[in-house]
């Protein structure tokens, strides 16, 4: 009994001779680390140069000469803070008309505007006559450009207004009262919102879409079907004994093939689904054909990086994965610069959601549009060097071993 329980001992003590059993501490630190880093842009996301439209179509007055729209715009634009980055949150693009506002919106490029009208100072001027009009401003918000940043872009201006009308209240009280006129109760309805604010938001995102988010949503679904096919494809081969360059650039041929019939299955069925589980889609086809392109862009990626490393570069996408998804859910705007551009920039999964945001949000049918092409570039891309990998020498016959154990 005694040596046995020698033996036992003995054996449990040889697992820290294993140099990984003693460094597992290090490495399960090490690991929380990593993913722990995508934290990080969701703990404080402040918003610096939110791209806002400004119009200015106020006439002004000639006697007196004056322009509030101008006096307005120079408030606002001046009021802006600056974030803990001496960024300001808003970056103001002063546009012509309202015209070119809504085609502006439309193309993305603003998350929101604010229209001054052009009888905006007369309207004012009247607030201290017997007959009062309220001027009107307009806030344009771009609801499905990105729902976080065009909700504060909504909110900022909100305030800006709320502000200048608390300003404008002051003074024109201070002006009654210096004339020591009594005021109406016409005007006094008037005077406790001077200016009116009508808000009116764009390119809406519906009430079935996950509060604008459904692109992002549907990015995991589609990303881990083409990982998985990716990997079943690689042990499959694998395991297979191909005797010369030929037979593997063969294989790698049906490889393609058969992916394409994998991202039509997946991308008509994906989108069944989803419009099945609620999910507001008013282009079936179009989009079913966006994700069929989606899908065998990231099968093609993938299996382009198995083929030349094996299953090690799981690594890669499973990192792209946790590091890189909470940051779609982001505008650039509201991420720092390393963020900004060292990893949004970089991911590849980010066109598919920008042109789910564009079919699902903007009423585009499906298009050549720059999501789209470079997808069709990065699957291109992957395509030849799946192909290429055709003619790299063979795994040594340990490491088949190892993948057929695996296997099965």
């Amino acid at each position: 009994m005694q040596l046995n329980r020698k033996k036992d001992s003995g054996k449990r003590m040889s697992l820290f001779k294993n140099k990984f059993i003693i460094a597992l501490p290090l490495i399960v630190i090490a690991v929380i680390f990593v993913f722990s880093l995508a934290m990080i842009p969701s703990i404080n996301p402040a918003p610096h140069n939110l791209p806002i439209a400004i119009v200015n179509e106020d006439q002004g007055l000639t006697i007196p000469k004056v322009n509030m729209g101008e006096t307005m715009v120079s408030n606002i634009q001046s009021a802006a803070s600056v974030n803990s980055v001496g960024e300001p949150p808003m970056k103001w693009i002063e546009v012509s008309s309202e015209e070119e506002v809504r085609a502006g919106l439309d193309n993305q490029k603003y998350y929101a505007a604010l229209v001054i009208h052009k009888d905006f100072s007369e309207k004012l001027a009247s607030l201290t006559t017997p007959d009062p009009s309220s001027p009107r401003i307009q806030i344009y918000v771009n609801q499905g450009m990105n729902a976080s940043a065009s909700s504060m872009a909504e909110q900022m201006l909100n305030q800006a207004v709320h502000d200048v009308n608390n300003k404008m209240r002051t003074e024109l009280l201070a002006t009654f009262d210096q004339q020591g006129a009594a005021i109406s109760t016409k005007q006094a309805a008037a005077l406790a919102s001077p200016i009116d604010c009508v808000v009116i938001h764009v390119n809406a995102t519906g009430t079935h879409s996950a509060n604008g988010n459904s692109p992002i949503l549907m990015f995991q679904p589609l990303w881990m079907a083409s990982l998985i096919g990716s990997v079943i494809f690689l042990l499959v081969k694998n395991k297979s004994n191909y005797a010369n360059h030929n037979e593997r650039l063969q294989a790698n041929i049906v490889q393609v093939l058969w992916g394409g019939v994998m991202a039509l299955a997946a991308g008509f069925s994906f989108t069944w689904f989803a419009k099945s589980w609620g999910v507001d889609i008013s282009h079936f086809a179009d989009t079913a054909l966006f994700l069929t392109i989606a899908y065998l862009t990231f099968f093609l990626m993938i299996s382009a990086v198995f083929s030349w490393v094996g299953l090690k570069g799981m690594i890669i996408f499973v990192l792209l994965l946790f590091l890189g998804a909470p940051l779609l859910s982001f505008a650039p705007e509201l991420l720092s610069s390393f963020y900004r551009d060292w990893i949004l920039s970089w991911l590849p999964m980010r066109f598919m959601v920008e042109g789910l945001r564009e079919l699902f949000f903007f009423g585009q049918g499906f298009r050549l549009n720059h999501p789209t092409m470079v997808l069709i570039w990065i699957g291109a891309c992957g395509l030849l060097v799946l192909l290429t990998s055709a003619f790299k020498h063979s795994r040594k016959p340990e490491q088949k071993k190892e993948v057929e154990i695996a296997w099965k």
